[in-house]
């Protein structure tokens, strides 16, 4: 099965999220017009990395996002993995994943697990206690939130429950950004699924983002790459490779748990 999927590689409006929101609707749309059955945004797309203010600006429980993105897959009949917002909770401020189907239903809320140490997280963020797995088109994914990649136990966990695509979203700084695209790589080789990030661009007071956003595929191989400004990145997957792939090379036949 064939999927066109549209990431959403944007500047992020510092603590602004009624500009931002503005913005990502211009994005839906376009991905809709070009054909994407998937639209995808970065991490913390309403609020970049305000963290000072964190407080202030989280949308309570997530409603007000959930509402502006369950609205936005409705008018533009597109199914959403819609990056993360701070969601204010009773206990503190999540770092949270929102997916939507095309009929505007929210099908999952995934928290961030591991929290960046080196960009104060720990010190505004809450961390998550669930997985990410979901389901979109008939077919189980995952979502995961940009330091989420440096785990590859967590990552191997999702792919060992049935995910076949794996999306990450993040704010990932240019000057690492050799990394991302290395660990993305060996992600979806070791694990032989598809991998969609989607990272933003631009900078905030204390970062520069680097852009090249990706879609690769299970032999590891990048289908499309973003550059370092704004764009959407589009591309098409065939979900038939993961099955091929895994039959290639029966990684997961010859595992050896017992000893790891």
């Amino acid at each position: 099965m064939m999927q066109k999927i549209g990431l959403a590689q944007m500047d992020i409006s510092f603590g602004n999220p009624e500009k931002n929101k503005h913005k990502v609707e211009n994005w839906i749309r376009k991905a809709s017009e070009e054909g994407c059955q998937i639209a995808v945004l970065p991490e913390l797309w309403t609020t970049g990395y305000d963290l000072t203010r964190i407080e202030e600006i989280a949308d309570e429980e997530a409603k007000d996002s959930s509402a502006f993105l369950s609205a936005l897959a409705i008018k533009y009949s597109i199914n959403i993995v819609g990056g993360s917002i701070p969601c204010k909770t009773k206990s503190g401020v999540t770092n949270t994943l929102l997916v939507v189907n095309q009929n505007g239903k929210i099908v999952k809320h995934y928290s961030k697990l591991h929290l960046f140490k080196l960009m104060d997280e720990h010190h505004y963020l809450l961390p998550g206690n669930d997985d990410g797995l979901f389901s979109l088109l008939d077919t189980q994914m995952a979502g995961l939130i940009c330091y989420d990649i440096r785990f590859p136990e967590w990552f191997r966990k999702h792919v060992l429950s049935g995910a076949q695509v794996v999306f990450v979203v993040a704010e990932w700084p240019n000057a690492r950004i050799d990394h991302w695209q290395t660990l993305l790589q060996a992600r979806a080789i070791e694990n032989q699924c598809f991998v969609i990030a989607c990272n933003r661009v631009g900078s905030d007071p204390d970062n520069d983002f680097g852009g090249c956003s990706l879609i690769i595929n299970p032999w590891g191989k990048i289908l499309s790459k973003g550059t370092t400004k704004e764009e959407l990145v589009v591309g098409e997957i065939n979900l038939a490779e993961v099955e091929q792939v895994q039959n290639k090379i029966p990684i997961f036949q010859d595992r050896r748990p017992d000893f790891y």
